[in-house]
């Protein structure tokens, strides 16, 4: 018996990542204009960093709490109070060590072993992922698409609704589609969740990047107090901080001891000179995003009407987050048409079939980078699409 045989079931079945087999297959290739994973062309801003080393340096290096600093729970309180128009306690805040930790955190949360949650699909593949390794069942619905737009449907949803189901996973604006929300969507969604008794699992990390102007449509805007419903959110993409590693959780209060538990017995919490630059982020940072999301609304022109101009490519410009997603005429291979691209032109592109069902025929683009980049990468793109 090998050493690998003996390992977990659920060990064994965790997927490798599409997105990854891409970047590790031509990371560091000369020329590369690599769009494939969903960060930006900007290395954290001075202002946070030097709020990070000032906290190191002055020796801010021992355990610290839990549930995230007193300064940054408040920071974060005040962002919501400026950005959503709600005045939340801190006690409804819960520093996580990203993103992704605050998701497996609301599946250790809300799942035991052979629920299901139901999430959209396509779908950043790390939820149906981190369900499936916690022993729940990841229950995929499809979106509806139709004239290079993504729509939802409602009566799909409840029709993948059982006795076994928990909760609902919405993550909006989406990635790797775009399809944002409605404040009508969002109020139906949660109509349905209060009718069957479930959670709703809230992704809202792009909900910043909304390009009709403001920020996109948030559960906060429908929610009562009472609803059950669990925000996961992420410094990563609002303050180029993905490799920092931090994020947060918004939760009722009563929830506090497990989520805290939870991090106790994970990373027992986020170092605290990095919570000291999550501070300045939220406090200091309001320009920086602004400037974010005006560059993405360029790039994502760019981009988006030079391939739409080929008449061989079937998108719409997203309302939201940072991607175009892409179905190009005779690609019936997302994953060999990626391969092949990033040898011919050196753009990387992330591959339709890591984001589940109904992804396998388009490809995914990150257009939060410079736009003079992203107008060669489109050069490069419609070139190569204009010879198939």
């Amino acid at each position: 018996m090998s050493i690998v045989s003996s390992l977990s079931p659920r060990a064994l079945a965790a997927p490798e990542s599409g997105i990854v087999e891409l970047v590790n297959y031509a990371r560091g290739r000369e020329g590369l204009l690599p769009l494939w994973v969903g960060e930006g062309d900007l290395p954290t801003p001075d202002f946070i960093s030097r709020a990070a080393m000032d906290a190191l340096a002055s020796g801010e290096t021992f355990y610290t709490w839990q549930r995230g600093i007193p300064e940054l729970r408040q920071a974060l309180s005040d962002y919501y109070d400026r950005h959503f128009g709600l005045r939340l306690p801190v006690e409804h805040f819960y520093v996580t060590g990203s993103g992704m930790q605050a998701i497996q955190i609301a599946v250790q949360a809300l799942t035991s072993p052979d629920d299901e949650l139901v999430y959209l699909s396509p779908s950043w593949p790390n939820i149906a992922a981190a369900l499936e390794i916690s022993g729940a069942r990841s229950v995929g619905v499809e979106l509806q698409f139709e004239g290079g737009k993504w729509a939802v449907d409602l009566d799909r949803i409840e029709t993948a609704i059982t006795p076994k189901t928990k909760g609902i996973f919405i993550n909006t604006p989406s990635n790797p589609t775009g399809w944002t929300a409605t404040k009508q969507d969002l109020g139906d969604l949660l109509a349905l969740a209060r009718k069957h008794d479930l959670w709703i699992m809230a992704d809202e990390i792009y909900a910043r990047y909304y390009f009709a102007g403001g920020r996109a449509p948030s559960f906060l805007d429908v929610m009562e107090p009472d609803d059950k419903i669990i925000f996961v959110n992420s410094f990563s993409k609002n303050w180029s901080m993905t490799g920092w590693r931090v994020g947060w959780i918004v939760a009722p209060p009563e929830m506090g001891q497990v989520l805290e538990n939870l991090i106790q017995y994970s990373t027992s919490g986020v170092a605290q000179f990095m919570q000291k630059g999550a501070v300045a982020a939220l406090d200091q940072g309001d320009d920086f995003v602004a400037a974010n999301i005006a560059k993405a609304a360029r790039s994502r022109d760019i981009l988006c009407d030079a391939l739409v101009a080929t008449n061989r490519v079937e998108t719409l410009k997203p309302d939201g987050a940072i991607y175009a997603f892409l179905k190009i005429d005779g690609v019936a291979d997302s994953r060999r048409a990626a391969l092949d691209i990033v040898d011919k032109t050196g753009v990387g592109l992330a591959p339709g079939t890591a984001f589940g069902r109904c992804g396998e025929l388009f490809l995914r683009a990150c257009f939060l980078r410079d736009p003079a980049q992203v107008a060669i990468a489109a050069e490069r793109l419609c070139d190569y699409i204009l010879k198939l």
